[in-house]
């Protein structure tokens, strides 16, 4: 029996509320199947997916789909069954399933499938709970069949982030994972990985050599893993920093210009006759 999932209140998003934004070339570009005509326009909807669900700017050859590509260009299934594919793939569950937790699972399937981010931890925690249970396809299903998805992208637009307003792009500031997996991969302390060959009386045996890796470097290695960087507090404090600094006074009110520039003595092959000459 599955679990239904559990209530949470929305908060004020961009994406919630009404734009009055003039749109320009900053706006994310629609590929919508229904306006393909051409080759090339199925090949710029494939791609704008592969970028969109992989956040992989350049798709590697081991990456891509043929199977979903091929029926995709036969109009045989949707973008909607295309993205859902993608969601599937053992690509999408080895760049972001296995190296994150499933809080963080949630927050980047989001940001792709539905093109915003979690509303609070309470959406994070609820959703969870469905991957517990359903597993990762079954999560994938879950948000391409959901209202939020129709409503917005319907069967034949790739998603995109709505309403990027003064921000970045979501697939510049997500990178595949976050410092919980990275500390998970350099935590090895109690655990040999190297293996050596020692050559003794013409014998050859195998031994662990635990000092391939010293102490010292795992420490060294866990002070340089740098924290996430928080753009709004930076962001804000670059601000206050600015609007704090006094401007000097450079203006010269009420005060008396001399010239830079001093009257020549010249010499003259004749003299002026004055303006009120006496007799």
């Amino acid at each position: 029996m599955s679990i239904p999932l559990l209530e949470i209140t929305p908060t004020t998003q961009n994406q919630r509320v009404p734009g009055y934004e003039v749109p320009d070339e900053d706006d994310s570009p629609m590929y919508r199947l229904a306006d393909a005509i051409s080759d090339a326009d199925i090949d710029a909807i494939i791609w704008a997916g592969y970028r969109q669900i992989f956040s992989e700017h350049l798709i590697l050859e081991s990456h891509r789909q043929p199977s979903l590509e091929s029926l995709l260009r036969n109009r045989v299934i949707s973008v909607r069954e295309f993205i859902r594919g993608l969601g599937k793939s053992e690509v999408y569950r080895e760049l972001v399933a296995d190296t994150n937790s499933n809080y963080r699972l949630v927050d980047i399937t989001f940001k792709r499938f539905l093109g915003r981010a979690t509303y609070n931890k309470d959406e994070q925690i609820s959703w969870s709970i469905v991957i517990a249970t359903k597993g990762l396809h079954g999560f994938i299903d879950a948000i391409v069949d959901s209202e939020e998805y129709a409503q917005n992208f319907g069967d034949d637009i790739v998603p995109y982030q709505r309403r990027r307003f003064n921000e970045r792009p979501f697939n510049l500031v997500n990178p595949r994972y976050s410092d919980y997996w990275r500390t998970r991969q350099i935590a090895i302390e109690g655990r040999t990985y190297y293996e050596v060959k020692v050559s003794g009386q013409g014998n050859l045996e195998r031994r662990s050599v635990r000092s391939a890796i010293p102490t010292s470097f795992l420490e060294m290695a866990k002070s340089i893993a740098t924290p996430q960087i928080d753009f709004q507090r930076d962001r804000d404090r670059a601000i206050n920093t600015a609007r704090s600094v006094q401007i000097p006074e450079m203006t010269r009110k009420g005060a008396t210009v001399k010239p830079s520039v001093s009257r020549t003595e010249v010499s003259l092959p004749y003299s002026y006759i004055p303006a009120d000459p006496k007799v």
